[in-house]
């Protein structure tokens, strides 16, 4: 059987299930076991490469997986936008299952198997996101996303694990099922579907007051994203490994969620209809007001997984605020930043799990001279504070400024001195960190030096690499993603 573009999508699924099958069956063989899981990785990003050079090539590869009542189908469609976001999330998948690998063997984690079975699982569902073709499509898979990520986060079995993953899915299923599910229904119903329409699917069907009661909806309930004050899953989840952390802010969950708020405002509303809406102005507030709060609690934070929890709060509201302003060059901004900031968060988390793993130090105020006996791990980790503060030539530079460049509306100033002070406020919280590090002295003199294992400093080292690639490949990046908030990207 030759590949094509549809079997491609049954891959995305079938690829990382096939992984997990993999996992199960080497349960007793640790080496086989993390082979399977490197070789899905590797075979699901080769899938996904052909997929985005067939989306580029114009293709739009579409199969009905199931018909549903109401006339509504389980429909896998890829466009430019979830091309991306699978592009992301397979890439970044592989480089943490290799990090996962040096973190567990090194700190001798427990139930490891179920460990790796539910990442793939979890991937699977991230791929289904992506490659969805209507909301009640993705609402699926975004709640299975939800469902195989809360054992990740209940990983460590503890009390304090079990409150947090608690937390976790309470937060996350309460808004889905409350405000996300419901905006769906209501979609249909004045719809007659729920398909992602270039243009917008409501564009025409409804007025701007109802508008504007169904955006409130999907913006919150979109808990993913994490926009104030449906935010708190997000620190609480830091329980975790750290490879689940890293999954959780990069790879799947919280672009998962920010992916949908841009699918939504895209191809539902339609950028059109989202700037007439008078709800979607002071949502841009709200995601304004939590870039800068966010930023300020991250501040406070000494527990340096906490603190760059609530720095991704921060950034998430980045994306928010592009949905909401709905210019084109401010939604494509908010596009861009999902894979740029995705870059360095991944860097900085793993660096995190780096050092946590060489010193059992988890606390930025304890980092102090560390850096002269792990000097790749704290350089990975500045350069990756460098790409979320957006100083070029880093990743992170580009959206912050197309954000800037799509609120120049005398209406939408305001949004860019939140942007200027939030970039302030990462140098506070993240500069100091490799500073101390590599020139503070060290708060034990005598101990002796820590040694991170190498899979633990390779993949940040990559993930670091690529925040610096990225930053000159713009070009192919935007070209690829402006059909989407030209002409809605389905056509």
């Amino acid at each position: 059987m030759s590949w094509t573009p549809e079997l491609g999508l049954i891959l995305l699924l079938a690829i990382p299930l096939g992984g997990g099958i993999g996992v199960l069956a080497f349960s007793r063989w640790p080496n086989l076991r993390e082979t399977a899981t490197l070789l899905s990785g590797v075979l699901l990003l080769a899938n996904v490469t052909a997929l985005v050079m067939a989306v580029d090539g114009g293709a739009r590869p579409s199969i009905d997986l199931m018909g549903m009542a109401g006339g509504m189908t389980l429909n896998l469609t890829l466009e430019p936008l979830g091309a991306v976001f699978a592009a992301l999330a397979s890439a970044l998948w592989l480089i943490n299952s290799l990090y996962s690998i040096g973190y567990m063997r090194g700190n001798k984690a427990k139930d490891q198997t179920r460990f790796y079975f539910s990442f793939t699982i979890a991937i699977a569902a991230a791929m289904g996101v992506a490659a969805s073709g209507n909301m009640i499509t993705l609402f699926i898979f975004y709640e299975a996303l939800t469902l195989s990520t809360y054992p990740l986060v209940a990983h460590n079995g503890d009390e304090k694990a079990r409150r947090g993953a608690r937390i976790y899915l309470t937060i996350l299923m309460g808004t889905s099922v409350g405000l996300f599910l419901p905006a769906v229904i209501i979609t249909h119903v004045l719809a007659g579907s729920t398909d992602f329409t270039p243009g917008g699917l409501l564009a025409g069907n409804i007025t701007t007051g109802l508008g504007s009661i169904l955006l409130i909806l999907y913006v919150f309930g979109i808990g993913k994203a994490a926009i104030m004050p449906v935010h708190n899953w997000l620190p609480n989840a830091m329980v975790a490994p750290t490879p689940v952390s890293a999954f959780l802010h990069a790879v799947a969950v919280v672009k998962a969620g920010v992916f949908t708020m841009l699918k939504m405002s895209v191809y539902v509303f339609g950028l059109d209809l989202m700037r007439e809406l008078p709800a979607s102005h002071w949502l841009a507030w709200i995601a304004a007001i939590s870039i800068v709060l966010a930023s300020l609690m991250a501040m406070a934070k000494d527990n340096l997984k906490e603190r760059l929890a609530y720095s991704t709060i921060s950034q998430l509201s980045y994306i928010t605020l592009g949905a909401m302003i709905a210019t084109p060059m401010a939604a494509l901004g908010a596009a861009v930043h999902i894979i740029m900031h995705a870059w360095g968060k991944i860097t900085l988390f793993m660096c995190a799990g780096a050092i946590y793993t060489a010193r059992h130090i988890t606390e930025v105020s304890g980092m102090k001279g560390l850096g002269k006996s792990l000097p790749w791990v704290f350089g990975a980790f500045l350069v990756g504070s460098l790409s979320i503060i957006g100083l070029p030539p880093l990743a992170g530079a580009w959206p912050k400024l197309m954000l800037m460049m799509g609120s120049t509306d005398p209406a939408n100033r305001v949004f860019i001195g939140a942007l200027i002070i939030s970039s302030l406020l990462n140098v506070a919280y993240l500069l100091p960190i490799s500073i101390n590090a590599f020139f503070a002295e060290p708060l034990d003199k005598k101990a002796k030096p820590p040694k991170a294992p190498v899979l633990t400093v390779i993949p940040p080292l990559i993930t670091a690499a690529g925040t610096i690639v990225l930053f000159f490949a713009i070009g192919p990046i935007l070209d690829f993603l402006r059909p989407v908030f030209e002409s809605g990207g389905l056509s």
